[in-house]
């Protein structure tokens, strides 16, 4: 693991080079490609190096990570055209990867803390710094109030586990099973929820999403909500005891709650803010499934965090893509776009089926898989999953039938393609989601 971290650190003074911002996009693809050679599929922790270590949940979060922000680089040509501070927006997409890196990889549970929220640093920049409108301060203050008041407690809760064990290695912790109090469990596990985010504590994401630039949206629907599930999946080994007592609770909660957003999406008229509406539903039912800790749960909540890495991330990028063209984000002016950029509607076909879980997609496998595991463990749950499914199903026709179909605004008199980097983009988008399910083992049997 030593070896990526020296060679993340070893590209960033690439940025500073004359054509700084292509050799460092080809260095990120290159360490995706070299990373995914690297994995010899051990189902415990392999490549240890000075408390750095990576097991199946790392590796398929690290090389999501490592896609995201090649990808990020790829849709972000505007600030290279306008040479808006691109320096400093190279350097801050690479801090966050080799934070995300670093979370990923750790074996201490504090380092995993000190990293957790030190990716919130460059994220809160990208809002700031790149965002559109005057309101991303607010946004901002939003992500970062809202993220370190739930994990406060989470820190003095890790030390009360050092003064118990001695220890906080996180393989040492898994074989045991620590018997606390409810607050002790609430303290535990309310960082992660808030970072889901679950439905309650998901304000902050809709506003950090509407506000972010393309690059910060795809980072955050990409990889840094999977952080919550990331530390869920790590923590339960620990609180299962815990967790089957009081764990009901928040399944009820993410379930009534994936109902409700699925509504808020129906009437939204920002292409962003649906997608980003869209992403709290999915994250509902990766928390339900994750707290029914099952096997099919667990599995599966793993699984559908990988895809909607890819998906949601797709998703903004095709918004990006006609709010360049359009100036706005706007449902009511993004409309009849099949006139305006026809080769890009099997693009939007293609990642809205793959939000709603139609094969061959990872989602629909994630989705089975967290299906079953909720109605295993209580056939009530049927109920709220309909109308989970259904809706979801609902707000993603909305979303494409309403931008595709129509009578396009009468402001535009033109028919524009898109550029073979935008197409570039979505393909690589598109390609994992749907060859990932082939080679499925990796996300669904190795516990």
């Amino acid at each position: 693991m030593l070896k990526f971290l020296i060679a993340l650190l070893s590209v960033i003074p690439l940025i500073y080079m004359g054509s700084g911002w292509h050799m460092m996009h080809i260095s990120l693809y290159l360490l995706a490609f070299m990373f995914m050679m690297a994995g010899n599929g051990a189902y415990w922790f392999y490549n240890l190096s000075y408390g750095m270590g990576c097991d199946v949940i790392s590796y398929g979060l690290i090389l999501l990570s490592f896609w995201i922000c090649a990808l990020m680089v790829m849709a972000s040509q505007s600030i290279l055209k306008s040479n808006f501070n691109k320096e400093m927006f190279m350097l801050m997409i690479m801090f966050l990867l080799l934070m995300l890196y670093l979370t990923f990889s750790s074996m201490n549970f504090f380092l995993f803390y000190l990293f957790f929220e030190a990716s919130l640093i460059p994220t809160l920049f990208l809002i700031l710094g790149w965002g559109y409108q005057p309101e991303r301060v607010q946004a901002g203050m939003y992500l970062l109030f809202y993220t370190l008041l739930a994990s406060l407690p989470l820190l003095i809760s890790m030390f009360y586990i050092y003064g118990c064990w001695g220890s906080l290695f996180i393989p040492g912790l898994m074989k045991t099973s620590i018997s606390g109090n409810m607050l002790f469990y609430i303290a535990m596990v309310f960082a992660f929820l808030v970072k889901m985010p679950m439905f309650l504590v998901h304000l902050w994401l809709p506003k950090a999403h509407v506000e972010a630039p393309v690059s910060g949206s795809m980072i955050l629907a990409g990889v840094l909500l999977k952080l919550g599930g990331y530390g869920l999946l790590r923590l339960f080994n620990m609180l299962s005891l815990l967790g089957l007592k009081y764990n009901y609770f928040w399944v009820g909660i993410s379930l009534v709650g994936g109902c409700l957003v699925s509504f808020i999406c129906l009437r939204q008229t920002d292409l962003k803010a649906l997608v980003a509406y869209s992403s709290v539903a999915h994250m509902g039912l990766v928390l339900g499934g994750l707290m029914t800790l099952s096997y099919w749960g667990v599995c599966g909540s793993y699984t559908l965090m990988i895809a909607h890495g890819l998906c949601s991330s797709g998703l903004f990028c095709l918004t990006n893509i006609s709010y360049e063209r359009m100036g706005s984000r706007s449902l009511i002016l993004n409309k009849g776009l099949m006139h305006f950029m026809p080769s890009m509607t099997l693009w939007w076909f293609l990642l809205s089926s793959a939000n709603m879980a139609a094969p061959p997609t990872l989602n629909l496998l994630g989705e089975i898989a967290l299906l079953n595991s909720l109605v295993s463990w209580c056939w009530v749950s049927m109920v709220m999953l309909m109308l989970l499914s259904f809706f979801s199903a609902a707000y993603t026709l909305y979303l494409y039938s309403y931008s595709q179909h129509g009578k396009v605004y009468s402001g535009i008199y033109a028919c524009v393609g898109g550029y073979s980097r935008e197409y570039l983009l979505l393909f690589l988008h598109w390609v994992p989601l749907n060859i990932l399910i082939l080679k499925s083992e990796t996300s669904l049997l190795w516990i």
